[in-house]
């Protein structure tokens, strides 16, 4: 019986993510048409950016100073301690700060994003819009989207501005390396692409969120419980997908020998 369940489970899964990316399809085609409400739009960046970026600066400050606790002591042992800077700035760059800050959104907007539309759906205001002529797809996902893709890059560049900081008053201030060798080691190590890939995977993790919420959302049934059921498989799903397309972006973006130390 619970094997049963369990498969059941998994095939409304999969029927979800097929949902999932006929909806990202119908948005790329949407979008091609310059469909898009303003208003919307403007409010859902509002939710996305400032309301999340408290969060995201102190999960992202933190994440710098136990980066830098971690590399410096061993650095030092070994007698790099030059490179602390430089090493913490290539991780937050191609790694920690746009799969943290996405891990972020993904639990606080994309839950969001699930709640309220599946709300919407249960209580059938979806198909209220249907009745005034109105495209969910037009109304709901693309002002979510574009809010998402918008904004994580932001909250991605200014996450590893904090998370250097607090790599920087750590490395200062416990372990001694002066200020001038932390950031000399920056400059040295980060270059234009790392930069570049972070605004990339931040994009791509803020569609997955933002498509993947409202996916979600509009495909709940079985009322209250439904929403609930669906906003924890919306979240499960996004830090899924976030962390499977991370791995093909860092295969695609950096293939071959490093040459960071080198430079």
């Amino acid at each position: 019986m619970a094997a049963s369940s369990s498969n059941f489970g998994l095939q409304m899964w999969f029927k979800r993510l097929l949902s999932a990316c006929l909806l990202a399809g119908q948005v790329f085609l949407h979008l091609l048409q310059l469909r898009l409400h303003r208003r919307n739009t403007l409010e859902q960046m509002a939710s996305v950016g400032p309301a999340s970026l408290t969060i995201a600066l102190v999960t992202a400050g933190f994440v710098g100073m136990v980066f830098t606790i971690q590399v410096a002591r061993e650095f030092l042992f070994f007698g790099a301690g030059s490179a602390v800077g430089g090493v913490l700035a290539l991780a937050l760059a191609r790694e920690l700060a746009p799969v943290l800050t996405a891990v972020v959104l993904a639990g606080r907007v994309g839950s969001a994003f699930a709640a309220e539309i599946g709300t919407m759906k249960v209580t059938e205001q979806i198909d209220a819009l249907y009745m005034l002529k109105t495209d969910p797809i037009d109304y709901l996902v693309i002002p979510r989207l574009v809010a998402c893709c918008t904004m994580l890059p932001i909250l991605t560049l200014l996450s590893l501005l904090i998370g250097l900081w607090g790599g920087l008053m750590v490395a200062t201030l416990i372990y001694d390396i002066p200020r001038n060798i932390f950031l000399e080691s920056i400059q040295n190590f980060l270059g234009p692409w790392d930069l570049v890939s972070a605004m990339v995977k931040a994009l791509v993790f803020g569609g997955l969120v933002a498509v993947i919420g409202c996916s979600w959302g509009l495909t709940t049934t079985g009322g209250a419980k439904g929403v609930g059921q669906s906003t924890t498989t919306a979240v499960v799903t996004a830090l899924l997908a976030i962390f499977v397309s991370n791995f093909f972006l860092s295969w695609l973006m950096f293939q071959g020998m490093g040459n960071a130390i080198v430079g």
